[in-house]
């Protein structure tokens, strides 16, 4: 069985959905009110930096990079599941493609056991 003939059974992996609605207004809402905080903080480190506050020119650079990893999460929030072309099949160390196979023969042995016995035909 080669490692890409896999197929997910039970434990299919569903692929997320893009916001829409009300839920994509409060992303995108919370980013722009992130970056605003991000940028009037900058704004008042760089005048407390050129003031001579060694310490504010730390801050000078944390509060853009603040701003573009939330950037990140909030695109992460938006459009979840990564890119579209990413297969969702979870992926099969060759090792292991015997022991999926005894695997899915026990889940059917399981699930035939299981079903009811028909009734006998014995009708007088």
């Amino acid at each position: 069985m080669d490692n890409d003939d896999v197929e997910a059974g039970p434990a299919k992996v569903v692929a997320a959905s893009r916001l829409n609605g009300t839920d994509a207004l409060k992303a995108n809402l919370t980013l722009a009110l992130g970056l605003a905080l991000c940028a009037v903080a900058f704004w008042i480190e760089m005048g407390r930096a050129l003031g001579g506050n060694a310490l504010s020119w730390a801050y000078v650079f944390e509060w853009p990079l603040l701003g573009a990893f939330a950037v990140y999460m909030w695109w992460q929030v938006v459009h979840p599941g990564g890119p579209a072309g990413r297969s969702t099949a979870p992926k099969l160390a060759p090792e292991f493609d015997g022991m999926l196979a005894a695997w899915e023969q026990h889940q059917r042995e399981l699930a035939s056991a299981q079903e009811p016995a028909p009734p006998d035909g014995d009708v007088r």
